[in-house]
């Protein structure tokens, strides 16, 4: 499916844009544009008609990423609260790439279909969820799917399967150029009581456990083979650390908290020094979960 010469754009363009607003440690300087999409017609619509040089970012809901202060020099989709359909059809979920991993989870449960519980303790979208594979309680998310629709910068859209990409932890490497629209995953049927008591069980613990009210990325750093980076950091004294206005959170030191004035280069300090100390005291090398992108001010 390709993009028409003729339709007009019905998305929400906005230039010399904030980023702050669009990520969860709330910093980030300003995008050259910003376009949030009206469905995924209109999208290929507005990519069709970018330079073909011009830099492309995704944004959900803004967690695992950092925008530096100085801002991203291109166009930035947004696709949070856009792109963001649910149909749930026997037991398979079709999930746009702006649907919540929670909203997800929760219509699944409610439906009486299993397996996705463990979406709800994902901070982010589905479209970030299928780009890094991400993971919580035990889960990943591309051992459900079953394929994936992507659209590339021409606005061609594609259907794609597992086979096509190299899947591992929190990674996913496949063709280059293109970006996940939407996925369908395969669930089970099963006991719908039981699936949303266990998502109730996964977010009280995920808000016993994470600095889940504090503006934050998400976790930060990937687990090392057979360790947790969260120990490492700990045993290294970093609980607590401070670099302006940015934290090492005292209830999970694999996350950094924004405590209300931090900018983006005081969180980059903080993530590099992180590394450093942790490098220094165990010979680990901590690797960032975390995409660090665009320009320091």
């Amino acid at each position: 499916m390709t993009a028409s010469a003729n339709m007009p754009l019905r998305g929400e363009l906005r230039m010399d844009e904030s980023l702050a607003r669009y990520t969860s440690w709330r910093v980030g300087g300003a995008a050259r544009q910003v376009y949030r999409p009206a469905d995924a017609a209109d999208l290929a619509e507005f990519l069709a008609g970018l330079p073909a040089d011009e830099p492309l970012l995704w944004l959900g809901l803004g967690s695992n990423v950092l925008i530096r202060d100085g801002g991203f020099p291109g166009t930035v989709i947004v696709t949070q609260g856009r792109l963001n359909d649910i149909e749930v059809r026997g037991t398979r979920v079709y999930a746009e790439a702006g649907a919540a991993c929670a909203h997800v989870a929760r219509l699944a449960a409610r439906l009486g279909l299993t397996g996705g519980a463990f979406l709800a303790g994902i901070p982010g979208t589905m479209g970030g969820a299928l780009a890094m594979n991400a993971g919580a309680f035990g889960g990943e998310t591309w051992g459900k799917v079953m394929s994936v629709k992507t659209i590339d910068r021409h606005g061609q859209i594609r259907q794609r399967f597992p086979a096509d990409y190299e899947i591992a932890y929190r990674h996913v490497q496949g063709p280059a150029g293109e970006w996940f629209l939407s996925c369908e995953l395969q669930l089970v049927e099963g006991d719908s009581k039981a699936e949303q008591a266990a998502i109730r069980e996964l977010l009280d613990k995920r808000a016993e456990t994470q600095p889940t009210g504090q503006p934050s990325g998400g976790s930060t750093f990937r687990n090392p083979p057979g360790d947790y980076a969260a120990r490492l950091i700990e045993r290294a004294g970093l609980k607590g650390y401070r670099i302006g206005g940015a934290q090492v959170s005292d209830k999970h030191a694999n996350f950094v908290i924004n405590t209300g004035n931090a900018s983006a280069a005081d969180i980059e300090q903080l993530i590099e020094h992180m590394q450093q100390t942790v490098r220094d005291a165990f010979g680990v090398e901590l690797v960032r979960e975390v995409h660090i992108l665009g320009v320091p001010a």
